[in-house]
């Protein structure tokens, strides 16, 4: 099977177009559906890396320090995000633990794992070695990183907690809040965008108009 990197498929109902040389701010969309075929991303992609980093800082700070500390009847308490994994395995919720580990510490980890090691400068032109396992994998636990559930779930238990006992924030509390939103900007970038910036040839211009009038081949 050859590779054509001047064909593109609409993800929506299969029709096959010719892969059109998009202008800033432009969208590629079907002529069958309507669907988006592809978007010009400008320098969109030059930025992925810092937000990557940032994230990156951010999260080891989320892990490394207490959460929230909470003061009832001059007894304090306090724990990071593995410390409470931690007791949630000892109270016998494995299942849970297992769950608040995969989704707010794993996941998150690989995904900006993999894309530091995608996106760092490199001289050699060819992909990274393993580049396309771990495009596929980022793809499949991306739906999985939850950071932000877990963040709104401490809030809520804050709020409730605040009626019988000092709640005071932990430094990792505003990190994960700073996590969440960088999160959000990385995730926000389209993996298919990613992988062709990555991995796919320069686009071949359109015989068309790109904007309006992508080639549909029969």
């Amino acid at each position: 099977m050859h590779e054509r990197p001047d064909l593109i498929i609409c993800e929506e109902c299969d029709a096959v177009h010719r892969r059109p040389l998009l202008e800033h701010a432009e969208i590629a969309r079907c002529l069958r559906c309507g669907g988006e075929l592809e978007r010009h991303n400008g320098s969109r992609h030059e930025r992925l890396l810092p937000l990557t980093v940032a994230s990156l800082i951010m999260f080891v700070i989320a892990n490394s320090f207490p959460i929230v500390e909470i003061e009832l009847q001059g007894l304090s308490s306090q724990t990071t995000l593995l410390g409470a994994v931690l007791s949630l395995n000892a109270e016998g919720m494995s299942l849970v633990a297992l769950l608040v580990l995969a989704t707010t510490i794993v996941f998150p980890l690989v995904q900006l794992l993999i894309l530091l090691y995608l996106l760092l400068p490199s001289t050699d032109t060819l992909p990274r070695p393993g580049a396309k396992a771990l495009l596929r994998l980022m793809h499949t636990v991306r739906p999985w990183g939850m950071v932000e559930v877990f963040l709104l779930g401490v809030l809520v238990a804050l709020v409730k907690l605040s009626r019988i006992a000092d709640v005071v924030p932990g430094m990792a509390l505003w990190a994960f809040a700073a996590l969440t939103i960088l999160l959000t900007a990385v995730v926000s970038f389209n993996p298919r965008y990613l992988w062709r910036l990555l991995l796919v040839a320069p686009s071949v211009p359109a015989t068309t108009p790109v904007q309006h009038d992508q080639e549909l081949l029969p």
